[in-house]
């Protein structure tokens, strides 16, 4: 049943008039409390009265308003091409002038601020405005309802687009990234919970929730050795990941350290994975990618890493963040929730600190900022990104929500801490859906994830000695002093846990206790020393000075203690090497061996820990052209699921070993299935084939007829 048409207006008026009181409250108290900001008569001192005073307020708060929903628009489009960080720091400035603009239309000049002060009068202004409207606004669905067709109704006009196309078109495709939610982790967020005195708490995630008991099915799928959002990403956008060893890695042909989420090296993987397979990516047919390392192909782009740093038309292209800047208390709502994180993280720090629980690492510095930046601004951006390009009727968008892997590395995969993470994922999944209502077309969203992460103490931790420290006593380099304090530490030990500790003491011996050729090895000039690189708790182990990939025979030759070492300490689960007789050879302790071209074993396979799929995955990488010299995978303990992360995270990704590798696909079940019954979906490259599977029937099909899918009505 239809309201009529004056009551809708009506409350619309009132909605109106309770945000200029609001602001015309704001703009009173700010004079009153700041010295450079006055709303009275030049010279009338204390002469005027409240009534005169309180008239100007308004005024002036009604000009601010004014301008802001005719001229911000106009400005924010004009300043696209600015990078998106200085057009945030711009924003509050943009906004000052404009309440200066508006204070000088206040007749008789009663209302002056000084350009620092208005800088801060307009934010705390279009705070209190923004939060007045958005009271309101979810108080009244309808509002909120009308709000987003009359967003959408713009956009179909700018883009031509037929108002009442929506049944004739294919649906569009969703795809949300919740970066580093393991299959578990999600599943065990869409379970009730049991509560204090017997009573059963709601799902962490109520949206997502609902979503897999009546409209979406949940299935996982296991991921590539190199269990990290570059290998992942890649391999999903872009449909190959080939020669992409782990996170960080160093390529002898170049001479140069290859970084996932660093600008040059993400836009040379994708160029890489665009030449191996002639095509652009996923999102080549009207497309978007926000918050993604790469496009995929697309050209509507926000935050994305691939084309960061690049000087050409993708890289210039701004029109992404229009959604998120048109408003301009986003920026100011943002400022606020920031620095509100930042003081969160802060205290969850201390109050981890304070109960002494372990395992815990370092999370001061710049980290509070850095996890505050991933759980606040990238969300804010990407979430308001994605509603416009759901009204603007795109094809495919594909974004990346980072906060959930961003706060595990540091406090865990269940903690309390990401547990609100999660609940705060659910909200913008809640919030896109809506979206959807509005939009010119039908859509499905699927939601998916890149990796797990699997918990433990990290090797420095448990060992007292990094993975390069290690290194180097097997090369029988010299040890940094923290390394030979740890040395003594493990000789001044009593017996018991004495096999753990003799092969630690083992690798930390001092290098003039080591034979005559590892001395040799270590010695002669111009010998470069190893580059030792870690991706969660796979490391990598190069040597700059050779141009080719070092053969298990050769390695021996240099450093005959080196394999021995690695593949003996308890903290090592196997290591991978090239042999010139065997081909790609796994190694483990006490002479464990695995080749992996016949599948000969010899004692107990070191891959027998990490379960089926190990020796393929292991087999798939040892076949890349940069695969360094050495590949050491932690420890797996099956039984409480630990791995050791050699990076300071207790909760890593980037091997094998625990529920890093496990990661999940939500798909609405208008689709068909990613898999025949009793298949496993293995690797991102095959996630691809079933994301453009899904875009192929789409277009086939057309826009479904009926009853429209509840998931799709929000």
């Amino acid at each position: 049943m239809h309201r009529p048409r004056w009551r809708t207006a009506g409350k619309a008026v009132l909605r109106v008039a309770a945000v200029w009181a609001v602001s015309t409250l704001t703009m009173l108290v700010l004079a009153a409390l700041l010295p450079d900001f006055r709303l009275r008569a030049e010279g009338a001192g204390g002469g005027d009265s409240a009534t005169r005073v309180a008239v100007t307020a308004a005024c002036g708060a009604g000009a601010f308003g004014l301008l802001g929903a005719l001229v911000w628009p106009l400005l924010v489009r004009a300043l696209l091409l600015v990078p998106a960080y200085v057009l945030g720091l711009l924003v509050f400035a943009l906004n000052g002038s404009l309440l200066l603009l508006a204070l000088a239309l206040v007749p008789e000049g009663r209302g002056a601020v000084e350009p620092e002060t208005a800088v801060v009068v307009a934010a705390v202004m279009s705070a209190a405005s923004s939060a007045t409207s958005t009271f309101l606004t979810v108080r009244d669905d309808g509002a909120y309802r009308r709000r987003l067709a009359r967003l959408a109704d713009r956009r179909r006009r700018r883009s031509g687009a037929d108002p009442d196309g929506r049944r004739g078109r294919p649906p569009g495709l969703v795809f949300l990234q919740l970066d580093g939610v393991g299959h578990g982790v999600l599943a065990d967020a869409l379970r009730e919970r049991p509560g204090p005195g017997g009573r059963v708490r709601p799902p962490l995630m109520e949206t997502v929730a609902r979503w897999a008991r009546t409209t979406h099915t949940l299935t996982p799928w296991r991921t590539d050795w190199s269990s990290q959002t570059g290998a992942s990403q890649l391999g999903i956008l872009h449909g190959s990941n080939q020669d992409v060893p782990a996170f960080r890695w160093y390529e002898k042909a170049t001479g140069q350290v290859m970084v996932s989420h660093r600008p040059t090296s993400a836009a040379e993987l994708q160029r890489r994975a665009q030449a191996r397979t002639g095509d652009p990516g996923l999102l080549a047919c009207d497309g978007a990618s926000r918050g993604n390392l790469f496009t995929g192909g697309a050209d509507q782009l926000a935050l994305v890493l691939s084309v960061a740093a690049g000087r050409g038309r993708l890289g210039r292209n701004r029109s992404g963040y229009f959604a998120y800047f048109s408003d301009p208390a986003n920026a100011t709502r943002t400022a606020g929730s920031f620095a509100a994180e930042v003081v969160r993280e802060i205290g969850q720090s201390l109050r981890a600190r304070a109960r002494r629980e372990t395992p815990r690492v370092r999370r001061g510095g710049l980290y509070p900022f850095i996890r505050a930046f991933a759980t606040v601004v990238e969300r804010d951006v990407v979430v308001a990104a994605v509603m416009g390009d759901i009204l603007s009727g795109r094809t495919a968008v594909y974004a990346d929500l980072v906060a959930y892997d961003e706060v595990a590395h540091h406090s865990g995969t269940r903690s309390r801490d990401t547990h609100q993470v999660l609940r705060s994922l659910d909200r913008s999944v809640a919030l896109i859906a809506k979206a959807v209502r509005h939009a010119p077309r039908d859509y499905r969203i699927v939601l998916l994830s890149d990796h797990g992460q699997s918990p433990g103490q990290t090797f420095a931790g448990a060992y007292g000695l990094t993975l390069e420290d290690l290194v180097r006593a097997g090369c029988g380099l010299p040890l940094p002093r923290r390394a030979e304090r740890a040395r003594r530490r493990e000789e001044g030990e009593e017996s018991k846990g004495a096999e753990a500790r003799e092969a630690a003491r083992a690798a930390l011996r001092r290098p003039e206790k080591a034979g005559p050729a590892e001395r040799r090895a270590a010695g002669p000039a111009g010998r470069a020393d190893p580059v030792v690189l870690a991706s969660g708790n796979l490391g990598l182990v190069s040597f700059p000075d050779v141009s080719h990939r070092l053969t298990r025979e050769e390695i021996d030759r240099r450093h005959p203690a080196l394999l021995r070492v690695l593949a003996g300490h308890p903290g090592v689960g196997f290591l991978l090497v090239a042999s010139a007789e065997h081909g790609p050879v796994v190694l483990g302790a006490d002479g464990a061996e695995h080749h992996l071209d016949t599948g000969r074993v010899i004692g107990r396979s070191p891959l027998e820990p990490f379960g089926p799929g190990a020796a393929e995955a292991v087999r798939r990488t040892a076949r890349f052209t940069n695969t360094p010299d050495i590949m050491v995978n932690s420890a797996y303990d099956p039984v409480t699921g630990s791995v050791h992360a050699f990076e300071e995270q207790i909760s890593s990704h980037g091997g094998l070993g625990g529920e890093q590798g496990q990661a999940f696909l939500l798909w609405p079940r208008e689709v068909s299935a990613p898999v025949g019954p009793g298949e496993e979906l293995v690797g991102a490259e095959r996630v691809h084939a079933v994301l453009r599977r899904w875009l192929r029937e789409a277009a086939a099909r057309g826009a479904p007829r009926g009853r429209e899918p509840e998931v799709l009505r929000g």
